[in-house]
């Protein structure tokens, strides 16, 4: 969608059954099969600081939408969780993942934002419905569409609390939903000809959008990845903070 951003209506939304040359992390790509719920849809924002952080308000709305599904139709709790930057867990496991890009023009930032999400496909790794199937809950599955359709009503009401407020008025909610509070991650650094390893503890995310880490020095720092390791936590540079 990105490529075609100025021939679409802000807000339009595609989705599609199969995927075969999907777009993940440094050009990484992605095939889904039958099953997967996978679509875009088109934004348009002016203030550039705020860009980065729209993939963590559309991440809480596919895993808020989720649990809304449960409540509603009487399910077990499918406890899906938020892998920093932008993939989604179930039990350990890849069930989903976000994807935002964005091109300036006219003063705009032009943002498309690309989610796959593994709903009856169990393979290559886990699936919603093979969840509920594990509980034996047999009465029920989740539909492609009802995911859709619940999603786009928590967008809309993140979003809009997101520009009116900043995302500190989703952090509480966010963090409860993340995997990474209180996570110990190691930086490697160089010193000179060796290579040094620090231990720092994760706190939250920064203003932009990057992890908010403290050292056992009690030196706050800001975790940014290095743009060359598959896992984002094998490649982590820090930068301190005053």
């Amino acid at each position: 969608m990105d490529s075609n951003f100025g021939e679409l209506p802000v807000g339009a939304v595609c989705v599609a059954d199969v995927q075969y040359k999907g777009r993940g992390r440094s050009k990484n790509v992605w095939q889904s099969p039958k099953g997967c719920l996978l679509f875009s849809f088109t934004l348009q924002m002016e203030d550039g600081r705020v860009v980065p952080l729209v993939q963590y308000v559309v991440s809480l709305a596919v895993t808020e939408a989720i649990k809304d599904i449960c409540d509603k139709n009487g399910l077990p709790y499918v406890d899906v969780k938020i892998k920093w930057p932008n993939d989604l867990y179930l039990n350990n496991l890849k069930v989903g993942g976000i994807l935002c890009t964005s091109t300036y023009k006219s003063k705009k930032f032009n943002i498309s934002a690309g989610i796959g999400l593994n709903v009856d496909n169990e393979k290559p790794t886990i699936c919603l419905n093979g969840l509920l199937r594990e509980l034996s809950v047999v009465a029920y599955q989740f539909e492609r569409e009802d995911i859709l359709a619940c999603f786009f009503n928590k967008f809309e009401i993140f979003y809009d609390l997101f520009m009116d407020q900043g995302f500190q008025s989703l952090e509480e909610l966010y963090y409860k939903t993340w995997l990474h509070s209180g996570q110990r991650v190691i930086v490697q650094e160089k010193n000179e000809d060796q290579v040094v390893e620090n231990v720092v503890t994760v706190q939250g995310l920064t203003s932009s959008g990057y992890l908010l880490a403290i050292g056992d020095d009690n030196q706050m720092c800001e975790l940014h990845p290095d743009g060359n390791s598959f896992d984002f936590f094998k490649g982590l540079v820090r930068r301190k903070l005053d």
